[in-house]
């Protein structure tokens, strides 16, 4: 797989021959997500599978949706390949049910897409423009939902997708922990940002200075209270992006739109520790939040893979278990919230920033273990309590 670094800034992804001639069928599907994040997802499934087509001695042309069934099993580990070996080999892993769906909604693209191009395979287009009857959630979703007739489906999709499992959420007193554990302002500040609010790391390390809105009334009237608007920007020198591609424009040098997220005091505190020591003494003038405080790109902005290594390293310092990663915090705050709101997954939707409170409900709304409210039932179950 090839990076592709353009003028502006921007970065797409195509797919190379060993001789470093560009696969003509994978980069025509790749340009129809240029801008997208799901082209590099897309473009790192395409390499999997088209090694395995070259070993299989297969083309768009010849190959058939029984080969394709065969190869969603190879790399799920559900069926084995000579030796009884699955496709993805150690170190290599056999997809998840994720990346499964990912991988069934990239093939078939990629062979309507070229077949229809190419005027191939009738009978390959033809397996995989399959229909299915709509389902309440879709006709709820669209407007026109109820005159809808059929709905697209991938015959290459799992069957029976796994169930979400209940995120990993940080160690009992990880939070203040950390703040402990942690060498300068720039980090106490992104522990202390990540601990209040349920903000993505690519989109915390995507902010800009004017993204912040911490004062009450900001001129963009879209908050009253302090907050951040994250924005989804191609062309970030750190090359950090927010996952949600929110509409916003910026208005009389006023930003409006985008993900919006409170702002606790705390955060505002250790925003002003950090603007008035590292980064009023090592800032570029390139406009971002998180800069580098050490080593020759002093200054520069600070990548998501840094902030991640920094907190893993925080964590080997504090010594607490595991790996501490960024997405706990935005977990735990997600469950912390829904427990605090009588288990209303509508307050932690809008708190997270999640698609949906369904989602929500099927990943964190259920009982702990140790409630009190469990606990209390259980013990009245048994008989300890009258």
């Amino acid at each position: 797989m090839q990076v592709l670094k353009h003028s502006d800034g921007s970065v797409s992804y195509t797919i190379l021959w060993p001789d470093c001639s560009v696969d003509e069928e994978a980069d025509s599907y790749l340009r129809v997500h240029e801008g997208s994040g799901s082209q590099k997802t897309y473009a790192y499934s395409l390499v999997d599978h088209m090694r395995w087509r070259i070993q299989e001695g297969l083309t768009t042309k010849t190959i058939t949706f029984l080969d394709l069934k065969r190869y969603m099993g190879a790399v799920g580990a559900h069926v084995p390949i000579p030796f009884g070996r699955p496709w993805r080999v150690p170190p290599q892993r056999p997809y998840g049910g994720s990346a499964l769906q990912v991988a069934a909604a990239c093939l078939k693209g990629f062979y309507l897409h070229n077949c229809a191009r190419l005027g191939v395979n009738d009978e390959l287009r033809a397996a995989l423009d399959a229909n299915r009857l709509p389902t309440k959630a879709d006709r709820n979703r669209s407007v026109v939902g109820h005159v809808k007739k059929a709905m697209p489906a991938n015959p290459l999709a799992p069957t029976n997708p796994p169930r979400r499992r209940h995120p990993k959420m940080l160690p009992d007193g990880a939070k203040p922990t950390l703040r402990g554990a942690v060498n300068t302002a720039r980090d106490a500040m992104v522990v202390q940002w990540l601990s209040d609010t349920s903000l993505r790391i690519g989109g915390l390390t995507g902010l800009h200075l004017v993204d912040l809105h911490l004062r009450d009334n900001a001129p963009c009237n879209e908050c009253k209270s302090p907050h951040l608007h994250v924005c989804h920007r191609q062309t970030n020198l750190n090359r950090s992006r927010a996952k949600i591609k929110q509409d916003w424009e910026t208005v009389d040098g006023v930003i409006t739109g985008g993900e919006i997220y409170r702002v606790s005091p705390a955060m505002i505190s250790a925003y002003f520790q950090y603007m008035t020591t590292e980064y009023q003494k090592y800032a570029t003038g390139h406009g971002m939040l998180l800069i580098q405080l050490a080593g020759p790109n002093v200054g520069a902005p600070w990548s998501a893979d840094a902030a991640r290594g920094m907190l893993r390293r925080a964590g080997h310092r504090a010594e607490l278990p595991g790996r501490i990663k960024p997405q706990a915090f935005r977990h735990q705050i997600t469950n912390d919230v829904l427990d605090h709101a009588d288990g209303n997954p509508m307050v932690a939707k809008v708190v997270g920033n999640w698609a949906s409170a369904q989602m929500v409900d099927e990943v964190y709304g259920h009982p702990d273990l140790h409630s009190p409210e469990f606990v209390d039932a259980l013990e009245t179950i048994w008989g300890e309590r009258e």
